[in-house]
């Protein structure tokens, strides 16, 4: 049997429906409903061509508040005032603010690509104990078709049954907040781009 009809099969044994469905089987590594997207494009989210304006003396400046706004634990409008301080000083410098932005994208992707990483190594696991249910099925039915049936080998596997289903169905529930988790962080980027954005000396 395929790995993704496994994940089909133990789904609906398990009642666990939803998230857990891959959108598309051409991946089965890939258990969420959203596309898979592994590498941004920096182009995409930023207007301008980023050029070196680093130098000695605003090279602390753009670690500081690229490194605060990569900081996905703090709203970007906690921070507003902060980023419109550093703009102002730098005369809101497309240079400056574009060597800001990639800091943020650099991080922020690095982050995002392990997260991606995890979620494919989180769905194998998933597979594996869908396979070790699924197997374990077939030998509880054999057992029971024996003649005589095989009672104490039915309640081992039924123990050890009721004891991977518990963990598939914990872990499952965790999916849907792994798998929203990229797109979070993608949506974050696009929210600092537009920041940053406003604040260039090119808008007034």
């Amino acid at each position: 049997m395929s790995n993704g009809k496994l994940i089909v099969l133990a789904l609906a044994c398990l009642g666990t429906a939803g998230p857990g469905l891959a959108a598309d089987f051409s991946d089965p590594t890939w258990p969420c409903i959203q596309r898979k997207v592994e590498d941004l494009s920096l182009g995409l989210m930023w207007p301008y061509q980023v050029v070196d304006g680093e130098t000695a003396e605003n090279s602390t400046d753009i670690d500081e508040i690229a490194g605060l706004l990569a900081l996905r634990r703090i709203e970007l409008e906690d921070l507003r005032p902060q980023v419109a301080e550093f703009a102002a000083r730098y005369n809101g410098d497309p240079d400056i603010l574009g060597q800001v932005f990639q800091r943020v994208f650099d991080t922020l992707s690095k982050r995002r690509k392990h997260i991606i990483a995890g979620i494919g190594e989180f769905s194998l696991k998933q597979i594996d104990l869908a396979e070790k249910i699924d197997l374990a099925r077939v030998e509880m039915d054999q057992a029971l078709s024996s003649d005589p049936p095989d009672y104490d080998r039915v309640d081992a596997l039924e123990e050890q049954l009721d004891w991977d289903q518990l963990i598939y169905s914990d872990r499952q529930r965790s999916i849907t907040y792994l798998c929203e988790t990229p797109q979070i962080i993608e949506r974050r980027l696009f929210a600092i781009s537009q920041m940053l954005q406003q604040l260039t000396s090119d808008q007034g």
